[in-house]
């Protein structure tokens, strides 16, 4: 921070920069979680008021799955929360903001028609059923192409068939979707794009040869690639501003004023590298909740492709390599429940973190390699380990030691168990990290998740003082530079140069050095787990698959659940 920031926050208190509009709104649609985070703009350190509202997927004819009417009453239910807590805190109420950032679940299928019309319920990241498409489309392109990607949803509806595909006029993904109706104007941020199609670095924008190459393909099937896809924006980059209909959306009381700036809306990888600051080459971070993955900012490109690796960008554009696992914590926080209910029954009621702390704390008492025990945590499928569908099981042996510490020590391990395969890969290719950052809630009990995590992986981890607020803040700081951008009174920034100078000056790191024995544990653990998969896939060939429409809890990276 300059002296002149200093001198500012000095002068100003909260209140003045909410009435003022000194402010930036970030909104983070996560798997279970819809959360507003409202900072200072001049010091988006400093957390003005924050809301959530709670929603789940439904898992609806196969296809996991959210409303759209679900998107704008959750939106709503979060917004109002926060300008209650502003109220709450500082006595006054947000009529305006500076800034605004939409951040969400990255890659799926939303395919609108010419009169904004959606054509199909929206087909989240957690579908699994595009292996065709993603294979034809990983050959063709010469790039690995995943289930999840945007290209692979359309190729495999045009693998299909479907018949929506004759009305079809725009797709985009669930923060673009919102940012155009709040906007008007169809763009995505560069790292929320480069899960829809790859991008070239030296262009910034999707790979003109590659396009190409599909359009040929899909030639009569679908309208070009072009007419298709969002425009693509870099951080700091004005992406519209915040119209009267988008107001009401947001606020229909009303309370809100449009004409706020918008930053270019970007996926919740990319807002997980700007709130761990990891988005210089050599750094990368962890981000667990429903789903998990890593992203490691690449010095040089990958030697050959790794289907266990997406290449994607920073929401300033440089490539990433991406290990994206499908399953995170759900199935720990199924265990917790349990635990939970065991806690009330016994008249000794436990609730919020203080179950989660409770078991962590247990695990570390467990052997280092989990006592032989084996906890697979496959809600749906997962790619990387080669499962369409997914059947959460324990696996022991007679032998193996079933005791409380085991327990929660292999189901910590199994949250980081895919991952731990996709990161052998990279370490495979030689890629150097200087620092690895972790965030979402399964962190917040000091030193247990992040020693396992460390203990997986090798390598020294750190938690910064914002791993609890997660994405909703790092899109609110993107906000924040696109309105320092846009004002131009220092001259252009980095990204990088950004955080380093502005954000994370005053900032403190809680860092995790591998302990030796986690690390012969917990590669014990991954060899059992690697070998013990083919009863996994025996589980998913074999057990009926469910039918339920019900939505399945899941824990998310955000909230007072890991």
């Amino acid at each position: 921070m300059s002296p002149g920031e200093s001198a500012a926050r000095a002068a100003t208190t909260p209140a003045d920069a909410i009435r003022s509009a000194r402010t930036a709104l970030g909104i983070e649609f996560g798997s279970t979680r819809i959360k507003a985070c409202l900072v200072d703009a001049n010091d988006p350190s400093i957390v003005l008021a924050v809301g959530s509202h709670e929603w789940e997927n439904a898992y609806v004819d196969r296809t996991w799955t959210y409303s759209l009417d679900a998107v704008w009453a959750g939106v709503q239910e979060a917004y109002a929360a926060l300008v209650a807590d502003a109220e709450r805190k500082h006595g006054v109420r947000p009529s305006r903001v500076g800034a605004i950032g939409i951040s969400a679940m990255m890659h799926g299928y939303l395919a609108f028609d010419a009169a904004g019309k959606l054509l199909v319920p929206f087909r989240t990241w957690r579908n699994t059923s595009t292996g065709a498409a993603a294979a034809e489309l990983s050959e063709l392109l010469g790039v690995n192409i995943p289930l999840r990607w945007s290209i692979a949803h359309l190729h495999q509806a045009v693998l299909d068939a479907e018949a929506h595909l004759a009305s079809i006029d725009h797709l985009t993904t669930l923060a673009g979707y919102v940012h155009w109706r709040l906007t008007g104007r169809t763009v995505l941020g560069v790292g929320d794009a480069s899960g829809m199609f790859p991008i070239d670095p030296a262009t910034g924008t999707y790979d003109a040869d590659l396009v190409a190459r599909y359009d040929e393909r899909a030639a009569g099937r679908v309208p070009a690639l072009r007419d298709l896809l969002p425009e693509v924006l870099t951080a700091g980059e004005d992406a519209g501003e915040l119209t009267t209909e988008g107001a009401a959306l947001l606020d229909p009381s009303g309370g809100l004023e449009p004409g706020a700036l918008v930053c270019p809306p970007e996926g919740d990888a990319g807002t997980g590298m700007v709130a761990t600051d990891s988005v210089a080459p050599r750094t990368g971070n962890v981000s667990a909740g429903t789903s998990i993955f890593a992203m490691v900012v690449l010095e040089r490109p990958l030697q050959r492709v790794h289907h266990e690796l997406d290449v994607v960008t920073t929401p300033a554009g440089d490539p990433v390599a991406m290990v994206h696992c499908n399953n995170g914590a759900s199935e720990l926080a199924a265990w917790a429940g349990v635990f939970q209910r065991f806690a009330e029954a016994s008249g000794t009621p436990l609730h919020g973190d203080a179950v989660y702390d409770a078991l962590f704390r247990e695990a570390l008492a467990g052997e280092a390699d989990g006592g032989g025990l084996l906890a697979y945590n496959f809600l749906a499928g997962e790619p990387i380990a080669g499962l369409d569908e997914g059947r959460p099981l324990i696996v022991r042996t007679p032998d193996s030691r079933l005791t409380l510490g085991n327990l929660m020590r292999a189901q910590l391990y199994g949250v980081f168990g895919t991952l731990a395969l996709g990161m052998r890969v990279l370490d495979g290719e030689g890629v150097a990290l200087d620092r690895m950052f972790a965030h979402g809630g399964m962190f917040r009990t000091a030193g247990v998740a992040q020693r396992f995590l460390a203990g997986a992986l090798d390598a020294p981890v750190s938690v910064a003082e914002t791993a609890s607020e997660g994405g909703a803040w790092g899109i609110a700081v993107l906000a924040a530079f696109a309105k320092r951008q846009k004002a131009g009174s220092e001259g252009p920034l980095t990204l990088a140069g950004y955080l380093r100078d502005h954000v994370f000056g005053g900032f403190s790191f809680e860092t995790v050095v591998p302990h030796p024995d986690d690390v012969a544990g917990f590669a014990a653990y991954l060899d059992r787990y690697r070998e013990g998969l083919v009863i996994e896939r025996a589980a998913a060939a074999t057990a009926a698959a469910s039918t339920a429409s019900t939505p399945t809890p899941t824990p998310t990276t955000e909230g007072t659940t890991p």
